[in-house]
């Protein structure tokens, strides 16, 4: 194994600094004060060797003291996309099952690609539907609204299957997912409507039977005075 240099020990302090979750070559080039690429992909070389740094991808490097982003490397390494459909659904509590593959929407064309040992899909969807989406952390996730729609948009087009009597609906804001969905193709705004509209019935239904079981536990408690 390469000996571990002061030098390259600066190296990792400078990038812990930064606290970014991972860097590229070209970043590292930028920032660090190494005279050559072939100085500085040496020191790279030793560093992954002794386990300071870990190699997530071909060109992209982090420190491994610190916790593995995937995501947010994925985000980057295929532009323009958003975290959506099943992951974004999973990470606003709506899905409770957390999916295997981290699913992004991208206006390209869609993609596989593995990232530290994890399975990134990335799934086109036009350019006219790429909205609805927010920064947190460093990563561009969607609305949770907007998750919905997207998935079922990708249902309707056999690329996609979550089961929806599953998802926690209450959490969502119905303005803002009727105001996403009229930017949709006209099955997918009717598709929600129909879908909000049985999941209202299915609510009244669980009151009423909780409600009629509220009564009979009384009766009988009174009957036993």
């Amino acid at each position: 194994m390469d000996r571990i240099k002061p030098r390259d020990m600066d190296l990792v302090r400078q990038l812990v600094r930064f606290n970014k979750p991972f860097w590229s070559v070209a970043d590292l080039e930028k920032v660090l004060g190494y005279g050559t690429r072939k100085s500085l992909l040496v020191a790279l070389h030793r560093l992954t060797a002794s386990g300071i740094l870990e190699r997530v991808r071909r060109g992209y490097y982090r420190v491994s003291t610190r916790p593995a982003d995937e995501a947010a490397l994925a985000n980057v390494l295929y532009r323009p996309s958003y975290l959506s459909f099943e992951s974004a659904l999973a990470r606003h509590g709506i899905l409770s099952q957390i999916p295997y593959a981290m699913t992004f929407a991208t206006t390209r064309r869609s993609k596989r690609m593995t990232i530290g040992g994890r399975e990134a899909e990335f799934r086109q969807i036009k350019k006219d539907l790429f909205f609805g989406y927010r920064l947190e952390g460093g990563l561009y996730v969607a609305e949770p609204e907007k998750a919905l729609l997207d998935e079922l948009y990708m249902m309707k087009r056999g690329r996609a299957a979550i089961p929806l009597e599953e998802l926690d609906v209450d959490r969502l804001s119905k303005g803002r997912l009727r105001e996403f969905a009229s930017r949709f193709p006209k099955e997918i705004d009717e598709a929600i409507t129909e879908y909000l509209r049985r999941k209202k019935i299915e609510r009244i239904m669980l009151m009423k039977g909780k409600l009629e079981f509220d009564m009979d536990s009384d009766e009988v408690r009174h009957r036993e005075r």
